[in-house]
């Protein structure tokens, strides 16, 4: 099923012209077509026949005939009419599928995936992909932005208090093998992702799930750990060489860091790239950690005999 939407998401197969009406805002397939149909910013009603499937990128898909292949609207609906057939898996995200009173005519061994959340910002997203790189700046949006500053101060104010060694330690690694800590990084994340996907198709099933779920630990707490580094690290520099307030202040040199890259990902068009390398130096930070594994053995070194 995965497969089949990487496939109608990344093949644009020509249209029939003979079958396939496109107006202003709606692609209309009749008669057969042999082609995986494409919507781009607009709805697909087939009221024909389509031996492949049927993908909408924020519009709609109508199917009033039969499509033999997987139907998939993301930032649309999927409609199914009670004399509509869909012999393959049906995707939605950012919308609902929807079909008549009777039970919809499907295969019994197709699959259902659906995610109704944030149903018109994601249509606005597919509508203009541009508008992701470019976010209008409005009173909601330096809100949102001023939370994600608290939200992180108060997150590093956290780890700071209940690991200082491991944070003091990694700011001291970023600031003298910076390059080797991004390197580390790019090399775990090529890593992870080619070993995940490749697990996709050799691994059975459940493993290759269980991979999958690992990595994405990995990931999420190497960001949240190595994040809280990178911005102790910032702060204090931004202490040290612009901004002398509060020089001793560990809470303030996290407020600092934290607004700063905050900010940065706010900016239009660069967001991206900075998101990117924060998730890569995080990640090279966590690969790169002292952890004591032999912790038990030193403490009952340390125990004094009787």
């Amino acid at each position: 099923m995965l497969s089949s939407l990487l496939f109608l998401a990344v093949t644009a197969s020509a249209q029939d012209p003979t079958n396939t009406n496109a107006s202003s805002d709606m692609v209309v397939v009749g008669g057969n077509s042999d082609s995986t149909v494409f919507g781009i910013n607009k709805s697909v009603r087939i009221t024909g026949t389509v031996k492949q499937g049927a993908i909408s990128f924020g519009g709609d898909v109508i199917v009033e005939g039969t499509v033999e292949g997987d139907v998939a609207a993301i930032g649309g609906s999927v409609i199914q009419t009670d004399t509509a057939r869909i012999g393959g898996d049906v995707i939605v995200l950012g919308g609902t599928y929807r079909h008549g009173e009777k039970t919809p005519n499907r295969n019994p061994s197709s699959m259902t995936m659906m995610y109704a959340g944030y149903q018109q910002e994601i249509r606005d997203i597919m509508r203009n992909p541009t508008g992701l790189l470019r976010p209008q700046l409005s009173l909601r949006y330096i809100g949102i932005r001023i939370l994600a500053i608290l939200f992180w101060f108060v997150v590093s104010l956290a780890f700071t208090a209940a690991l200082p060694g491991s944070i003091s330690r990694g700011v001291a690694r970023l600031q003298l093998t910076s390059l080797r800590v991004a390197l580390i990084g790019v090399i775990g994340a090529l890593v992870m992702g080619v070993s995940s996907f490749v697990s996709l198709w050799i691994l059975p099933e459940v493993l290759s799930a269980l991979i999958g779920m690992l990595a994405l630990m990995l990931f999420l707490v190497a960001g949240l750990f190595g994040r809280v580094i990178l911005y102790a690290a910032t702060g204090r520099w931004l202490q040290r060489k612009y901004i002398p307030v509060g020089k001793n202040s560990e809470a303030v040199a996290l407020l600092l860091g934290s607004g700063f890259w905050v900010l940065l990902t706010s900016l239009p068009y660069i967001w991206p790239f900075v998101v990117s390398f924060i998730w890569v130096v995080s990640l090279g930070l966590a690969l790169t950690a002292r952890y004591r594994v032999g912790w038990e053995r030193s403490q009952a070194e340390r125990r004094p005999a009787f």
